[in-house]
């Protein structure tokens, strides 16, 4: 009988990461996914560049940047396995990259690029990759049976550990399912209610008729949700759709929202408008509609202007009271989405594995010999490079770990985390 040293199931960034350092370490992998096309997820991110890192993520206060029921879980792999680790990486083959704005990292070429390292990276390991490969059951180790047994698609595979890869829910039609999660439930790990991260959001009726003509408009805006010790804030580009809101700030902000509550936005984050327009109207002469458009996209200003007559006539003419509920309102508009684009336009996943049944330096489960790494546990980043890096820090920690012996099943109840 024939048994692998490490079995990863999902050929994605964290899988694809973690067979390539495991294999290069000396372990005999083996990684399976059931697409006959691996790393879409690379290959469609930004814009088709990838934007793989962030140079500013913070490893020492990593809740800043990432989103957990426990978000101190992710410190440790991110202190080890640093931006500028897969940045040298990233320069060892030659890659050529430009920084964008916040330390956002892209590809100059194409996100081809990354795939091709991984791959060559397993390659250089030995890795053995299987596409078109579904995993039917898998059945635990038992007192006489050191491997776990997975029936395939491809016939039957044993290894001595498994280590889940699989991601999320978030865009279906290029493969995402629901296998690792059922994986940690047939195992008795605990769940974290899972939603669409990172997604445009929603609104329904008339009450958004007058800005759905806006849609491919796109303004710096200031963008905020919560109250108090709960509020986050975004400085970021806002993009309006047909159905709704989206670009970088709405995709931040749609992590932190709650269903039901408003998010509030500043349309003229750099201008104090109550000013401006109380000045506009001793000194202008203009449409107020046109003095509007000096200060924010011209489609915008007509879109507000059009919805109250007293606004339809010069500055000068505008009674004082309407200038200060219109700068109020441009400043503070606050709405409430009816809902977001769901998992097929979401770029991740929010929830998942529970990170008290798994360990934080090794990423092995409560269940001796299973490994959970990447989207699929409950650790998500904002916007920005921040995700492809916890792929790439939880496969690092799970692969040396895996390499080093430190979690073979007799010692790896040793290793979970106090919080268990």
């Amino acid at each position: 009988m024939k048994t692998w040293d490490v079995v990863i199931v999902g050929a994605g960034a964290a899988g694809l990461f973690c067979a390539g350092v495991a294999g290069q370490r000396g372990l005999k992998v083996l990684v399976i996914d059931h697409s006959e096309k691996l790393a879409e997820k690379i290959r469609i991110s930004g814009g088709g560049r990838c934007n793989f890192t962030n140079r500013l993520l913070d490893a020492s206060a990593p809740q800043k940047h990432f989103i957990s029921q426990n978000p101190h879980f992710c410190r440790s792999a991110l202190s080890r396995y640093t931006p500028q680790d897969f940045i040298d990486l990233v320069q060892k083959h030659g890659i050529a990259f430009h920084e964008k704005h916040k330390g956002q990292l892209f590809c100059d070429h194409s996100a081809e690029d990354i795939i091709r390292m991984l791959l060559d990276e397993c390659a250089a390991g030995g890795v053995d990759i299987r596409t078109g490969c579904s995993v039917k059951t898998v059945q635990a180790p038992t007192e006489d049976s050191n491997p776990f047994t997975l029936e395939t698609s491809q016939g039957t595979v044993h290894t001595t550990s498994l280590v889940v890869a699989t991601g999320g829910l978030s865009i279906p039609k290029i493969g995402a399912s629901d296998w690792g999660y059922r994986i940690a439930s047939q195992f008795g790990l605990r769940l974290v209610e899972r939603r669409p991260g990172l997604v445009p959001l929603t609104f329904d009726g008339e009450a958004w008729a007058p800005y759905a003509q806006l849609a491919g408009l796109a303004l710096p805006v200031g963008i905020e949700t919560g109250e108090k010790k709960s509020r986050m804030h975004f400085d970021e580009d806002l993009l309006f759709t047909h159905r709704g809101l989206s670009g970088p700030g709405v995709l931040q902000i749609s992590s932190y929202w709650q269903e039901g509550t408003p998010i509030r936005l500043n349309l003229a984050p750099e201008v104090n408008l109550h000013e401006h327009l109380k000045e506009a109207k001793l000194r202008s002469k203009k449409i107020l509609g046109n003095e509007l458009a000096s200060l924010v996209p011209s489609r915008l200003a007509e879109a507000w202007v059009g919805q109250d007559p007293a606004l339809q006539r010069t500055a000068a003419e505008v009674p004082d009271k309407a200038l200060t509920k219109l700068a109020e309102a441009l400043s503070n508009w606050r709405l409430t989405p009816t809902g977001s684009e769901g998992y097929k336009k979401a770029e991740v996943t929010l929830g998942g594995v529970d990170t008290r049944d798994v360990s934080s330096q090794t990423m092995e489960s409560k269940q001796p010999g299973l490994y959970f790494i990447g989207e699929v546990i409950d650790v998500t980043g904002w916007l920005g490079g921040y995700n492809f890096q916890w792929a790439w820090a939880s496969a690092h920690a799970c692969a040396v770990a895996l390499a080093e012996g430190q979690t073979s099943p007799k010692r790896a109840l040793k290793h979970l985390d106090s919080a268990l």
